[in-house]
């Protein structure tokens, strides 16, 4: 990640990882009113400059570093099934968002992020806790359905949408969406493939209907690490093959080729 140290001239010095919004959109400074004076991607090092030529240029000294003002802002967002939870009133949500770009945290939907592309959103769509009015909050799957799941013509059945979200719920409950990733989870998948072979070669149905069934749960999981859904990959890949024209050969189904 690179910070830049800024001078808008006659005015302040200050640091940031995007110029443009930070200086232009914030501060509403244009690319000739200011100068890049040093970039860096240690934290430390862009921190202590930014002290000392705020002395050397005669500005006013930050109380906090930039290091633990960025530290500070973070936000502690308070995720549950249903929504997920700012810290701060609604008249504040959007300068705390901007401050916490990149942040991500957890949910039964996945991990969401604050970005660019999600910091209005979340803005319009808050609404104010009626517990607390210091506290604001967004429902998690709107912003599933807005920012992450892959849209697809066919709706999954009500009885396989309950089944995966008590998955994603009990993967959540476990802390693998905090703690995992997709990589480990793909080694789980091959374990379980191998115990499916295993129980295919010994024809142990018990077995098969248990290593099948432990695949589907690490699938789930997976995608939810990916920001997705295993529902709405099902559905591609179906909407994909439904038409496909082809043949059997050997056993397995060859499709046809143009």
């Amino acid at each position: 990640m690179t910070y830049y140290l800024y001078h808008i001239v006659g005015k302040k010095i200050g640091v940031t990882r995007d110029l443009n919004r930070r200086v232009t959109e914030q501060q509403g400074y244009g690319p000739d009113e200011y100068e890049v004076l040093l970039t860096s991607d240690d934290i430390d090092f862009i921190s202590s400059m930014e002290i000392e030529l705020q002395k050397s240029y005669g500005y006013k000294v930050d109380r906090q570093t930039y290091k633990n003002l960025t530290k500070s802002n973070k936000m502690k967002v308070n995720a549950t099934e249903q929504t997920s939870t700012f810290p701060v009133p609604l008249n504040k949500l959007k300068g705390r968002l901007m401050d916490s770009m990149g942040m991500t945290w957890s949910t039964p939907h996945g991990k969401f992020e604050i970005n660019k592309d999600t910091v209005d959103w979340i803005f319009k769509n808050a609404v104010t806790s009626m517990f607390n009015d210091n506290r604001c909050y967004i429902y998690n799957k709107s912003f599933h359905t807005k920012f992450i799941q892959t849209r697809t013509d066919k709706e999954p059945s009500k009885k396989t949408d309950n089944v995966y979200d008590l998955i994603r719920q009990w993967a959540f409950d476990k802390g693998i969406y905090d703690k995992g990733d997709s990589k480990t989870q793909y080694v789980k998948l091959m374990e379980e493939a191998g115990e499916l072979a295993q129980a295919l070669l010994k024809e142990d149905k018990p077995e098969i209907i248990d290593a099948i069934g432990d695949m589907v749960v690490v699938l789930t999981n997976l995608a939810a690490l990916e920001h997705l859904k295993i529902e709405d990959c099902v559905n591609t890949a179906y909407g994909v093959i439904k038409n496909r024209k082809g043949k059997m050969t050997n056993g397995t189904f060859v499709k046809q080729t143009l």
